[in-house]
């Protein structure tokens, strides 16, 4: 037997919007303020999974090129039709995804010079070109040459024996696992090393790459070293979050809610706030411990750890609701000391951070609307 159903023009939750307007002053003030130190942005888009509109209001603000971090991404952006565009592979490449950042991919960032070998073969086979900004660990521990002058003698090779790889520049990441904090010192170094390449091949790199959002703080705070002229923006931008909340920044001049997570009520009930019986483990192979604050009103919200992943990154933006825990597919919020009257189908609303941005955007279960 065949079920037909019929087609409902509905809203769907959960929903994260994106609010363009707010995403390009941020982009704007970000651009104009770097370029202030003869900075260039590229605007990284992985932490929304690679939403076109996003990327094309970036650009749009002035940044000169859209970074991310898998591939398949920058090809979906090449497909919708953003051919002009120069797209930065901003996580070392896959060997066995060379053909396809030949293809797609302008730039990289690289640290193997067999994968620079099999990108090059790659770009002779599409007769393209491939620039590469070979990666410098100034000890967070994740990619990048850790021997400096193995770094050197890569420049080297490519400069002279690879005829489809531009040398483009030298760059570095810091924050992203060793938790190293950016600081003028490590950007001497970088500076360093793009010097000693520089020397070794008889000319200026185009680029030299300080790192991601966290490396921002220098420029504004009037501390980073001339030479760097390239950073790649995403958190920054897009939600401003990290910025103030960990760096201490005064960013009143940006917008932290860009982006909004909607969700729907779907229970409303008094319940007492510890579990009832014998605790074990939770879903997820947690033991977790409860606080026991007597019966107390709460919500359940038709999301959960499927969605958002983590219950401390989304921010209830109605005074008073809390966010108390996730399942899979429910989030628990208290809404005992909410002054508002919250039933059952209202829509509750949520700021990101970016691990939730991240998960979020990449749900196929989650409604991206731009408004």
């Amino acid at each position: 037997m065949t079920i037909q159903t019929n087609c409902i023009n509905k809203t769907q939750y959960p929903m994260v919007t994106v609010n363009l307007k707010k995403l390009y002053h941020n982009a704007k003030i970000t651009v104009d303020n770097c370029k202030k130190s003869s900075i260039k942005i590229a605007g990284i888009i992985k932490g929304c999974n690679g939403i076109a509109e996003v990327g094309r209001t970036m650009l749009d603000a002035g940044c000169i090129q859209l970074g991310t971090s898998r591939i398949d991404q920058i090809i979906d952006l090449k497909n919708s039709g953003m051919t002009d565009t120069e797209f930065l592979l901003v996580r070392i490449p896959m060997i066995s995804e060379a053909e396809e950042v030949a293809m797609y991919a302008d730039l990289s960032l690289e640290s193997e010079i067999s994968v620079i070998k099999a990108i090059n073969k790659a770009c002779s086979k599409f007769k393209k070109r491939h620039g590469v900004i070979l990666m410098a660990d100034l000890g967070d521990l994740r990619e990048g040459f850790w021997n400096k002058h193995e770094l050197t003698k890569a420049a080297i090779y490519i400069e002279n024996e690879l005829e489809n790889i531009d040398l483009k520049g030298v760059g570095t990441n810091l924050g992203c696992y060793g938790s190293i904090k950016p600081n003028t010192k490590k950007m001497e170094e970088l500076s360093d090393i793009a010097q000693i390449v520089e020397s070794k091949i008889g000319r200026k790199l185009e680029i030299i790459s300080g790192g991601a959002t966290s490396s921002y703080p220098l420029v504004l705070n009037g501390t980073m070293p001339c030479r760097i002229n390239h950073l790649r923006i995403g958190e920054g931008i897009l939600l401003s979050y990290d910025l103030k909340e960990i760096w201490g920044l005064d960013m009143n001049s940006m917008y932290q809610d860009v982006f909004t997570l909607k969700a729907e009520v779907i229970e409303v009930k008094e319940k007492p706030t510890h579990p009832v019986g014998e605790i074990f483990i939770d879903c997820f192979g947690r033991k977790p411990q409860y606080e026991d604050l007597g019966v107390r009103k709460r919500a359940l919200v038709a999301m959960g750890k499927l969605d958002f992943a983590l219950d401390d990154k989304i921010f209830p933006r109605t005074c008073g609701v809390r966010v108390i825990g996730s399942s899979s597919d429910h989030c628990i919020v208290d809404i005992e000391d909410c002054s508002e009257n919250i039933a059952v189908g209202d829509i509750l609303e949520f700021d990101l951070s970016y691990p939730s941005l991240m998960y979020l955007t990449g749900n196929r279960y989650v409604n991206i609307r731009t408004i």
